[in-house]
């Protein structure tokens, strides 16, 4: 079956290996981000019409709302799955926490994914789509790291929401899930030293880094019908972390 997934922060690291998996399945790919990429641009030509692409900072939670979802999903057209991947990391000690770099990680990583996720549900809702919706979390939900509570805390909260949306909406066939990735060789872990990336990997079962093509191509799973039965799960990729 095609399908057509929306994907937030494509154009690099995980979400740039989640979008060419998608696509390598045949699905098309409808993805958001605050700018645009070369890789994208590839895509569009290599896909021809199967990827669109709208400019749109998550930071400004205000105006994701249905005429925003419009000009990704035009009237009409089905949406069957979800991938939440952009995300805002706030390395600091809790000591430090300052309160407009707080509100700038949750409105990414918590408040963004709620509001495209009512969207993305009114669209399944009104074409009686049997979707998947998958969120990225974080080992830093489960278990501690120095400089990550607030982090961790934003992924918490997400997985929450997750496992009660695969509540509130499995009996019309909707799944919703969280992946718990571990540490990956991504822009987001680029500032740790080689010590430090030594340290969390010597944590981990099999001492090395999770592997980005593993985490996309399980999250390519989850929205297949494959995973019909698994819902309000948070399922980790991560090495033996947790």
């Amino acid at each position: 079956m095609s399908k057509t997934i929306l994907l937030t922060g494509a154009s690099r690291g995980l979400g740039q290996a989640i979008g060419r998996q998608i696509l390598q399945k045949g699905w098309s790919l409808v993805t958001v981000s605050r700018g645009g990429s070369p890789v994208i641009e590839e895509w569009k030509k290599k896909y021809p019409g199967m990827v669109s692409w709208v400019a749109q900072d998550l930071e400004e939670v205000e105006v994701l709302n249905g005429d925003f979802f419009g000009k990704l999903f035009p009237e009409g057209k089905e949406v069957h799955g979800f991938v939440n991947n952009a995300a805002l990391a706030y390395d600091d000690l809790a000591t430090n926490l300052q309160l407009p770099a707080l509100d700038r990680m949750m409105k990414v990583n918590v408040y963004a994914p709620m509001l495209l996720t009512r969207e993305v549900l009114r669209r399944m809702l009104l074409h009686k789509t049997k979707g998947s919706l998958v969120h990225l979390s974080s080992v830093a939900a489960h278990t501690g790291y120095k400089g990550l509570s607030m982090y961790g805390a934003s992924k918490a909260a997400l997985e929450g929401f997750s496992k009660n949306i695969a509540r509130e909406w499995g009996r019309l066939g909707i799944r919703s899930n969280c992946v718990v990735a571990g540490y990956m060789n991504t822009d987001m872990t680029a500032s740790l030293t080689p010590e430090q990336k030594t340290r969390i990997y010597e944590r981990t079962a099999l001492k090395a880094a999770v592997s980005v093509e593993s985490v996309a191509s399980f999250i390519v799973y989850l929205l297949s019908d494959e995973s019909h039965s698994l819902t309000g799960q948070n399922l980790p990729v991560d090495a033996g972390t947790l």
